[in-house]
């Protein structure tokens, strides 16, 4: 295989006449030295311009980042600057919005199941709105507003019964899901007529999300058109359409842009009533494609007759998603981004796990040897959100880069943070 591709690394990454990849203007060698490795770099330019081109194609306050995708203070921070709104799913993430300085008007709450104090937070603080899940939850609201809590702003969940092409663990939408109000069955009807009957809450619109990582735009189209066949008759003045749009993680894949996705949403929408607001709740493909991890060559194991196996410092502990959806990804060396990858091997990470892999069969440069760099791309997504201590391995370091500057925004984990909760 040749080099890697450059459209599958941040925007900022230039590749010097030597062969040396920079990202914001700051070589990956000079990072991973001060730094160390494995470390999450993440281009703030890149972040920046995919919240513009979101705002750009759907519109002022309607796009509502997914903050499960990755979550820290500055990326909090960064997308509010931006004007795009938060969407929350634990109160756990609503407190790191909220530290961060974002006003809770700009959060929406979501979860399968909230419990009462994540609930009388979200009522108390005054997050745009609710995304009501189950009528246990609706339970909740009534109990909580008859000690007080103001009545919220709510969306109900629906599960429109539409199936897409992903991994079954992030398909969303179908009927057999733990997820929202099924449309199919009834309950979806019937949780609209209880919320409108209840004084407990205020209901302005529905929501759906079908799923994650999809990249057929006709799943989106089947999808939307359902909802909106269903919300029409309402005279609710929201509708949330989610996100999940997918991302190309390697050479081989194709994935709609954010304005090819917009068409959609246009075209879906246009019967609409006017002055129906229309939402959008992109994760993955606003961070995803923005950050790459650095790794540190530890072992090279050539097993005659079997395979090459290549193991760094880091692995499922920073990225579990080859282990958990069979995610593929690319590896390539920093130092020689230039040079054909000509040599296969399986990239493993440093847990007491077989199935700690990262990348099945990789084609990487001949000669990787211990110490060497390798860094993975469109790793801005589902790694450092979804990391663990699992072995208790230190989590890695994050850094911002931007016009040749490096921020750190999330340090690395030292031995004394593995048992600062044991008591």
């Amino acid at each position: 295989m040749t080099a890697v591709e450059l459209r599958l690394l941040p925007k900022t990454s230039a590749v010097s006449a030597d062969g040396v990849l920079s990202i914001g203007g700051i070589a990956i060698p000079e990072l991973a030295k001060e730094f160390g490795t494995p470390l999450f770099v993440y281009d703030e330019e890149h972040l920046r311009t995919t919240c513009q081109e979101a705002v750009k194609a759907f519109g002022v306050d309607s796009v509502i980042y997914a903050t499960k995708a990755f979550l820290c203070t500055a990326l909090a921070r960064l997308v509010h600057e931006e004007g795009v709104l938060l969407d929350v799913a634990t109160g756990g993430e609503l407190f790191v919005a909220l530290n961060a300085g974002v006003p809770a008007n700009r959060c929406v709450l979501h979860g399968n199941n909230k419990s009462k104090d994540e609930l009388r937070v979200a009522m108390t603080s005054g997050v745009r709105h609710i995304v009501v899940d189950s009528f246990d939850e609706i339970d909740r609201i009534e109990a909580l507003h008859a000690e007080g809590a103001p009545a919220p702003r709510v969306q109900l969940r629906i599960t429109p019964g539409v199936h897409v092409e992903t991994h079954a663990y992030i398909s969303t939408g179908q009927d057999d899901s733990k997820f929202g109000f099924n449309l199919n069955n009834g309950d979806a009807h019937k949780a609209i007529a209880r919320a409108q009957a209840s004084s407990a809450l205020t209901l302005v619109g529905i929501h759906c999300h079908i799923g994650s990582n999809v990249v057929a735009v006709e799943n989106f189209r089947d999808a939307w058109r359902v909802m909106v066949n269903m919300f029409a008759p309402l005279g609710l003045p929201e509708i949330t359409l989610g996100g999940g749009l997918g991302v190309a993680y390697t050479a081989a894949d194709t994935a709609p842009t954010m304005s090819e996705w917009a068409a959609v949403l246009r075209d879906v929408t246009t019967e609409l009533p006017a002055g129906t607001h229309v939402y959008v709740e992109p994760g993955r493909s606003i961070v995803a494609s923005a950050a790459v991890t650095v790794y540190t060559v530890g072992t090279v194991k050539n097993i005659d007759g079997i395979r090459t196996y290549i193991a760094v410092d880091g692995g499922m502990s920073d990225n579990p998603r080859p282990m958990m959806y069979d995610s593929v990804y690319e590896v390539f060396d920093p130092q020689r981004c230039g040079a054909a990858r000509t040599s296969r091997a399986r990239i493993v990470g440093k847990h007491c796990e077989s199935g700690d892999i990262l990348v099945n069969d990789a084609p990487v440069p001949d000669g990787v040897a211990v110490d060497d760099l390798l860094v993975m791309p469109v790793t801005g997504a589902y790694g450092y959100a979804m990391a663990s201590n699992y072995n208790k391995v230190l989590r890695p370091a994050v850094v911002f880069v931007r016009n040749g500057s490096a921020r750190l925004v999330i340090r690395r984990e030292t031995p004394d943070d593995l048992v600062r909760l044991d008591v």
